[in-house]
């Protein structure tokens, strides 16, 4: 399965007065890796359905700051 986090490192131009943030991530939502969902998927209940977002567990992805990973020195490359 694809993963849902993207990187790239964008251009970075010899003028720039900024540092980059390079490489930059983002995350795309599982659904996109899915196609045409299967019978009998699993299905969260009711009150977790609620609390995660989506009623499958199967489309549910926590959103991860790779920034703060980064601060405490986590790798999320990968």
């Amino acid at each position: 399965m694809a993963t849902s986090r993207k990187w790239y490192s964008p251009y970075v131009s010899p003028m720039d007065p900024c540092p980059p943030l390079s490489p930059v991530s983002y995350e795309t939502p599982v659904q996109l890796y899915l196609g045409f969902q299967p019978r009998g998927m699993e299905q969260f209940s009711p009150f977790e359905a609620l609390a995660h977002g989506t009623l499958w567990p199967g489309l549910y992805t926590p959103y991860t700051n790779p920034y703060l990973l980064k601060k405490r020195g986590i790798d999320t490359n990968g």
